[in-house]
């Protein structure tokens, strides 16, 4: 049998690789060709415009040469020079054949037409002076006249040429439009042939393999059923010892996860110092540091300085210096806030939603007693504002709302805390299926915050119907 199916799968890839491959060579040769026609026929109807155009223009010029001999008022406000400057633009643009547009040139090969532009060119030169003459104002009145009968006695054969110029560029552009025509009845053509091959000398012989299959699968369906039986009597057999195998692996994973429990809290604990003493350097150190310089650059403030720049120059770095002690009060409250070992949990979360709010624009709101403050340990405290931080930060960065709101409530022996917004919200089965949502939102570290507080984490959201994050811990 797997000599069999080696066999059949070899045959039946071949077959079909085959197939695709000569759809795919129709496909791309039919592609490359319409493409070419196509490309050749593009901006025909510009073409034909422009030359038409320049019968248009020989006619008005020579209407306009004619008032303005006979000194006949007219309303027509176009300059004699400017359309005199466009039908020779246009004519020399005919003959060099190319077009400017807004995205390049149009450029075709036709020897006709070339043949027609020479014979065209002493007719359309002996007008075009004879124009000139008409629009110059050195030229004399006896002169203009005779120029003003040149032009009217060559203007019909500029026309006629003219006529035949824009008939032959109209017969070009059916015949390319009668080649793409055939091109495409023979790739019709083509593409029939080759569905009756696919039929004949791949289908088929698919049909007749898959049933040579089908009829050995059904004899060999009875030998299956014995040895099935068999491996049911195994089976039982193995399923008692998968069952002893998993209970000592859950065994295993439940220590494992032990182990990565106090390894994370020994980790968060360090990272806890490691924040709470840089964060007294930044305020003890830097930030002492800071306030001397503040004081020396007021000082510097107040003398007056002969340059306004230096004056302007000392207020600023006054202003920077602020800004970077206000940076640093931030920072240092960011890492380990003070009013949390000083006045507790309650008070801590109400300062960081005023901060934020702050910060950020957003309303929002702490619900909850600060006047009596909770009891409970130092980590718990710590962690349970690291939650709210990155609850919080989340809201802020990724939610969209208008209002937060951070609720903190003690149920007898239980710490419920509670986050929500009105934002945008996201469905919760991304949370189970996208593993990099975790990560990427900050969802991983309040997880594993929760469980080493022994807590219980609850999200509740909706797509536009906001998001609500709830932790409760046992004292």
């Amino acid at each position: 049998m797997e000599r069999l199916d080696k066999r059949v799968a070899g045959s039946l890839t071949r077959f079909y690789v085959v197939a695709l491959c000569v759809v795919a060579l129709l496909t791309m040769s039919g592609l490359f060709l319409i493409r070419r026609t196509i490309r050749n026929l593009n901006h025909d109807s510009r073409v034909v415009n422009v030359a038409g155009r320049q019968r248009m223009l020989s006619q008005r010029l020579t209407k306009l040469a004619v008032l303005k001999i006979n000194s006949f008022e007219h309303r027509d406000t176009v300059s004699f020079n400017s359309l005199l400057a466009l039908w020779k633009d246009s004519h020399e643009d005919l003959v060099s054949r190319k077009l400017p547009l807004e995205k390049g040139f149009v450029t075709w090969k036709s020897q006709p037409l070339d043949t027609m532009f020479r014979e065209l060119a002493p007719v359309f030169d002996h007008i075009y002076q004879n124009l000139r003459i008409i629009s110059s104002d050195s030229a004399g009145l006896a002169g203009k006249q005779r120029a003003l009968a040149e032009v009217l006695t060559n203007e019909p054969r500029f026309l006629a040429q003219m006529d035949r110029i824009v008939f032959q560029f109209d017969k070009e552009s059916f015949e390319r439009l009668e080649n793409l025509e055939r091109i495409e009845w023979i790739l019709d053509l083509m593409t029939i042939l080759v569905l009756v091959a696919e039929g004949l000398l791949i289908f088929r012989p698919v049909v007749n393999t898959t049933r040579r299959v089908v009829r050995m699968l059904t004899e060999s369906e009875d030998a299956l059923q014995l040895s099935n039986q068999r491996l049911k009597e195994a089976n039982i057999q193995l399923v008692e010892t998968q069952k002893e195998l998993l209970r000592l692996e859950e065994e295993k994973y439940e220590l494992q996860l032990a182990e990565d429990r106090v390894r994370a809290g020994a980790l968060i604990e360090g990272q806890e110092e490691e924040r709470k003493r840089f964060a007294l350097e930044l305020h003890d150190g830097i930030g002492q540091m800071l306030t001397g310089l503040k004081l020396h650059a007021e000082k510097l403030k107040a003398m007056q300085f002969h340059d306004e720049k230096h004056q302007k120059r000392v207020e600023q770095l006054v202003t920077l210096i602020q800004d970077i002690i206000q940076t640093t009060r931030q920072v240092s409250f960011n890492l380990m806030p003070s009013v949390l070992s000083d006045f507790g949990l309650a008070s801590a979360l109400k300062l960081l939603c005023q901060q934020t709010a702050d910060l950020s624009g957003i309303k929002v709101l702490f619900e909850g007693e600060t006047g009596e403050r909770i009891l409970m340990s130092r980590p718990m405290e710590i962690g349970l504002y690291r939650i709210a931080q990155e609850a919080l930060n989340n809201a802020v960065k990724h939610a969209n709302a208008d209002q937060i709101k951070i609720k903190l409530e003690q149920n007898k022996n239980r710490i419920v805390l509670e986050i929500a917004d009105d934002g945008k919200g996201f469905l919760i089965s991304n949370l189970k299926s996208e593993g990099q949502f975790l990560t990427r939102n900050g969802m991983e570290n309040i997880r594993t915050r929760t469980q080493l507080l022994n807590g219980e984490i609850e999200i509740i959201s909706k797509v536009d119907s906001g998001t609500k994050l709830v932790v409760r811990v046992d004292l």
